[in-house]
C-alpha cells in the first residue's frame, strides 16, 4: 500500500498497526468506475471502513471497497466480498489489452493479475487456428485472442450463467460475435456434443482442472496443442502436470510431448500456479 494511503490512515489507526496495512490490492475497473478488492488482517477489521475510505481518497475512481472474506471456494470459483464503502452496484468495466471486460467481482471469476498470463498465450496462437478454452469465465482470453487475431475461431465453454451473461455482452462490446462463441454449459456435457476438434484447447483452471483432462485431450487435433494449468512445488515446475496430461493421453489412445511451460504466479510459499503446453499426437 501506497505510503499516501498510510498517511491518511496515520491518525486513524494505531502507530503500531500501520505496517501491517495491507500492501496491495486489486482494482478491477477504469477511470469512470472501479472496485477496488482488499483483504484486510484480523487485526485491523476494526479499521476496514477507515482503511476503505482512505482508498477511495487516494484512487478517486475507486467507487467500491470489498473485503476478501473467503478464498476462492465452489464451482464457480468465487470468493465471498463483502462490501465495506461505497456504492452496493459492484459491476464495472475493466479495460486490457485493448478489450473492454463488463463483470461484477461478487458473482464472476476475474483475476486482474493474470493479464501478463492472457498476452503470453495470446501470443501463443497461430494464424487460422480454431481454440478452445475451457472454464472461460467472461470470456477474457477467448475475446483477447479474437482481437489480436482476425482470422482465429474461438469456442468459449462456461458454468456459471452470471459469468456467460457477462461473456455474451463482452463479445458484443469487443465486436467478436463473428469469431466468439461463448456456450453455457459444464465441460463434460458440452464438449463432446460439439462434435469437432481443435487446434488449440486451454484450460485456464489451476486447481482441479486435471479431473477434466478425460475431456479435454480428444478435443484436441492430432497434431494440436493442450495448455493445461496445474499448481507445482517450485523444485518440480513441470514435472507433476507433464505426467498428468501424458497419463491421460495414454488413457485415450493418444501420446504428449511437452514443448514448453510457464512459472505463472505465486501461489503460497515455494508452490506456483504454472502452464504446461503439451504437442498432443
Amino acid at each position: 500500500m501506497s505510503n499516501t494511503i498510510r498517511q491518511h490512515l496515520k491518525d486513524k489507526v494505531p502507530e503500531d498497526l500501520l505496517s501491517s496495512t495491507p500492501s496491495s490490492f486489486d482494482i478491477l475497473g477504469s477511470r469512470d468506475g472501479a472496485v477496488a478488492v482488499i483483504e484486510i488482517p484480523e487485526e485491523l477489521e476494526s479499521y476496514e471502513k477507515e482503511i476503505a475510505e482512505a482508498i477511495q481518497a487516494v484512487h478517486g475512481n475507486v467507487r467500491s471497497v470489498l473485503s476478501k472474506d473467503s478464498g476462492r471456494e465452489g464451482e464457480y470459483r468465487l470468493r465471498s466480498l463483502r462490501l465495506i464503502a461505497g456504492d452496493p452496484d459492484t459491476e464495472v468495466i475493466h479495460k486490457e489489452s485493448g478489450c473492454r471486460f463488463k463483470l461484477d467481482p461478487r458473482v464472476t471469476y476475474f483475476s486482474t493479475r493474470e493479464s501478463t498470463e492472457r498476452e503470453r498465450i495470446v501470443e501463443m496462437v497461430q494464424p487460422c487456428e480454431d481454440v478452445l478454452v475451457m472454464f472461460s469465465g467472461v470470456s477474457p482470453i477467448a475475446i483477447c485472442v479474437a482481437k489480436r487475431h482476425p482470422d482465429v475461431t474461438v469456442t468459449a465453454v462456461e458454468i456459471n450463467p452470471e459469468a456467460h451473461r457477462y461473456a455474451v455482452e463482452n463479445v458484443r462490446l469487443n465486436k467478436v460475435a463473428d469469431r466468439v462463441k461463448p456456450i453455457l454449459g459444464d465441460v463434460r456435457e458440452v464438449c463432446p456434443s460439439l462434435n469437432t476438434v481443435f487446434d488449440r484447447v486451454m484450460m485456464p483452471l489451476p486447481k482441479g482442472a486435471h479431473m477434466f483432462l478425460d475431456v479435454a485431450i480428444p478435443m484436441v487435433k492430432p497434431g494440436g496443442v493442450l495448455q493445461f494449468y496445474h499448481w507445482a512445488p517450485e523444485d518440480d515446475l513441470f514435472g507433476e502436470a507433464q505426467r498428468l496430461v501424458s497419463e491421460a493421453a495414454d488413457e485415450e489412445g493418444r501420446g504428449a510431448e511437452f514443448i514448453g511451460g510457464e512459472k505463472v504466479s505465486l501461489y503460497s510459499p515455494h508452490v506456483y500456479k504454472v502452464r504446461v503446453d503439451m504437442l498432443i499426437h
